[in-house]
């Protein structure tokens, strides 16, 4: 769905006349449920200065154009507390068209670090996936989230904890909205455990160390992800479709110092994707890659941050009228080669590979952010790439994608694009 010139002034529009709610809209009390109502709309712009790949060409992206825009988002979510110690929730993403968080949760001893929940949710695997859409530093989240973050499944989460540690374990399966193969969406298992040894307003140290175990989707993983631009429909970086696959496993860290308003925070999480022996040795080895990022950001007006079941929490602006300004920086860095090259016997002739070369990017991106009163944000970023991938090169086609195993290669290429993005949110 495009988001054309008209559709988005209108909602622009009707977001400057609509009334400021910070909260959430209360509607009713239903069976001793307080229920009440919030949404996020997002709209995104994207200018691709392209390098030896078109970024907008691929997927949903067909036309090759310099620069792309899309409603991104237009969630719709019913919240309910109570009766007693119950909360539940039903999101849907009318953009997306799929289902969000539809859960139910119970407070054990009315202690909200204390719980049992059962429906979709997200998976205890990473702080930025964890943390608020509408709050997101940048615009794309990190390389390491879109990779390897398991985000919303249906399962069964136990967690306990206080102000200052958190432990959560959960059983999960697949996503209410049915995905094609190769996604993960088998069934598995997840832990994560976290730690804030100075938890004070305005200054506040977290670390965090997590772990997901689950099966594949009809014995096929493809791990890849795009140039840090959520319309790019090209990714730089991509494994092919790796058959043959039992499970796959990621263990992943987390950092996070808070200091008045200055907020500096890293992750880091390696995958192994774990392989059975089908008599081919070169699709039948284990695949290990990993990514990382760190990122720092500045409340220019002053403000910081709160913490809450070992996530931050973004307040409101100090001075609604000017709003709050941030400027942050971050650095990416994926890895997806886990392979050797096997000369060929011929100089004219592509080379093998025993493994899986993905390819290898990093990434610079530097942000400025208003939170302007209680409902609106603007996003701008400036994303800088590098990445290098090999290719095989045949006289008849030229280069060739290989994005499979046991392909063969002889040319590795640089790709360095540059990236403008921006951002309109309006949240209630």
């Amino acid at each position: 769905m495009k988001l054309s010139r008209s559709t988005l002034s209108v909602a622009l529009l009707a977001a400057l006349v609509a009334p400021a709610a910070h909260a959430e809209i209360a509607l009713d009390v239903i069976g001793n449920s307080e229920v009440s109502f919030e949404g996020l709309v997002q709209a995104d712009y994207n200018y691709f200065d392209s390098d030896f790949t078109d970024l907008n060409v691929g997927g949903d992206q067909l036309d090759g154009r310099d620069s792309d825009n899309e409603l991104r988002r237009a969630e719709l979510v019913l919240k309910g507390k109570g009766p007693g110690n119950f909360e539940w929730v039903v999101g849907y993403d009318a953009k997306a068209d799929k289902w969000l968080d539809v859960n139910a949760k119970y407070k054990i001893g009315g202690n909200s670090n204390h719980f049992f929940q059962l429906g979709q949710f997200k998976q205890p695997n990473s702080l930025e996936e964890l943390s608020s859409t509408k709050n997101n530093d940048f615009i794309s989240k990190a390389m390491v989230t879109n990779t390897y973050g398991v985000a919303r499944r249906l399962g069964a989460q136990y967690g306990i904890g206080d102000n200052n540690w958190s432990l959560t374990t959960s059983f999960f399966t697949r996503e209410l909205t049915e995905h094609p193969a190769p996604t993960p969406h088998g069934p598995g298992w997840g832990v994560r455990g976290t730690f804030a040894p100075i938890n004070e307003s305005g200054n506040i140290v977290h670390l965090g160390l997590s772990y997901v175990n689950y099966d594949s989707f009809q014995d096929t993983v493809r791990i890849r992800t795009r140039p840090q631009a959520d319309l790019a429909g090209t990714r730089l970086v991509d494994s092919g479709n790796m058959t043959n696959v039992d499970r796959q496993a990621t263990i992943g860290g987390e950092a996070m110092w808070i200091t008045g308003p200055f907020k500096l925070q890293s992750e880091y999480m390696q995958s192994t994707v774990e392989r059975y022996d089908n008599g081919n040795p070169r699709q039948s080895k284990d695949f290990d890659s990993s990514s990382w990022y760190v990122s720092g950001l500045w409340n220019i007006t002053g403000e910081t941050w709160g913490y809450k079941g070992g996530v931050p929490t973004t307040g409101l602006p100090d001075e609604p009228a000017s709003g709050m300004w941030q400027l942050g920086a971050r650095f990416d860095s994926i890895d997806l080669d886990d392979g050797v090259i096997i000369p060929a016997a011929n100089p004219t002739a592509a080379a093998a590979v025993d493994g899986v070369l993905g390819g290898q990017m990093d990434s610079w991106t530097v942000g400025v952010n208003w939170y302007w009163r209680s409902n609106f944000k603007f996003m701008l970023n400036y994303v800088m790439v590098d990445s290098s991938r090999f290719y095989a090169r045949t006289p008849a086609t030229g280069l060739v994608d290989p994005a499979d195993q046991g392909q063969l290669v002889n040319r590795k290429v640089d790709d360095n694009p540059n990236v403008i993005e921006a951002r309109v949110q309006f949240y209630w």
